[in-house]
């Protein structure tokens, strides 16, 4: 078990850390101080061949303006509020839109964009680093002055796990999640159309044209969306319902939970044999399967292919904000904010 710090030199004359988390079973994990921002998660095939499982940047400059956010961590809000704004004890909150009308993932300087403070530590079975911010009373125009602790762990037996915790000093709302997407064929070798999911959940809701949730939940029954046995990615890929066209064919969706099987999300790769259990504390997810990218980017490895990589959002819903019978993002005063997910990888 190691863990190594270097520095970056950024647009702007900025200095960045780059901290490597290394296991001793081949597996490695590389993060940003800026935004926590995972570039590097290389697990081996089943040939041992080590290679990235999550998509990056080529260049680390094309992090400080990453409008698909990927790798950082997100908050104050994971998703998307509607209008910008919600009500909160009789109180309207104006949020930052950088969504059209909308606010998505915390607004233009979320958590995504912010330096933070980092704090690595090592024992014998466990390799990790403590990443802390103070968000101020107002930031976004959220209430409350929030503490944010976020803590990356590896194991030695290839379980990566990102712990949350915060804490307010006013009710508001907060639901945290890191926006990593993962392809498990390595180096973004090929896209996610023959690599096999299994979702243990039985609901989702419907979203509006603006990727806004309706308030509606809908049954996965015999539809695309149901992946309670495993199958092949592909098969949300098409236009057959209105959801996948309104998500350009594939998923951008929340689901929640239904706690019935041993992990809440398996990811299988049946070509280089990899695969990856979720298990978190969080109510729901929202899967995304990258079904469009920004002209002109470049990736570490590989292309920008629309199904290049898939994101697990774990969290629970901002929908809760405007609509009965979401989950909640509520934190109220002086409560503790504790949730952990961890990614679970392994050899087929």
């Amino acid at each position: 078990m190691k863990i190594q710090n270097s520095e970056v030199r950024v647009k702007g004359n900025q200095t960045w850390n780059v901290y490597r988390l290394e296991n001793d079973q081949g597996m490695n994990v590389e993060f940003l101080n800026y935004g926590g921002i995972i570039t590097d998660l290389s697990v081996p095939d089943r040939n041992g061949n080590k290679e990235n499982v999550v998509l990056a940047f080529k260049n680390y400059d094309d992090y400080l303006d990453n409008p698909i956010y990927f790798g950082a961590l997100i908050g104050r809000v994971a998703g998307r509020i509607k209008q910008s704004s919600f009500e909160l004890n009789g109180q309207s909150y104006q949020l930052d839109r950088n969504e059209g009308d909308n606010h998505l993932h915390g607004g233009k300087d979320g958590f995504h964009s912010r330096i933070w403070e980092v704090s690595p530590y090592e024992t014998e079975e466990e390799v990790g680093a403590k990443l802390s911010i103070v968000s101020p009373d107002g930031d976004g125009g959220y209430p409350g002055q929030v503490k944010v602790e976020v803590t990356y762990t590896l194991t030695n037996d290839n379980k990566f796990i990102i712990s949350y915790e915060a804490s307010s000093d006013q009710t508001t709302p907060l639901t945290l999640t890191n926006h990593m997407y993962f392809n498990l064929s390595g180096n973004n070798k090929r896209t996610l159309e023959d690599q096999e999911l299994i979702l243990d959940s039985s609901k989702m809701v419907e979203l509006d044209e603006e990727l806004i949730p309706t308030g509606k939940w809908l049954d996965v029954t015999n539809s695309p969306f149901d992946f309670r046995d495993k199958k092949k990615l592909k098969s949300v890929f098409t236009y057959e319902t209105s959801q996948q066209k309104i998500a350009n064919g594939g998923m951008d969706h929340f689901f929640k939970f239904d706690k019935q099987q041993e992990v809440d999300v398996y990811l299988e790769d049946p070509k280089s044999g990899r695969t990856m259990g979720i298990e978190t504390e969080q109510p729901g997810i929202v899967i995304y399967t990258s079904n469009s990218f920004p002209e002109g980017i470049e990736l570490a490895e590989g292309k920008p292919k629309k199904h290049a990589g898939i994101c697990f959002e774990t969290q629970s819903s901002p929908a809760s904000l405007h609509e009965e019978g979401f989950p909640n993002v509520i934190l109220d005063k002086e409560q503790t904010y504790s949730k952990q997910t961890t990614f679970r990888f392994g050899i087929q």
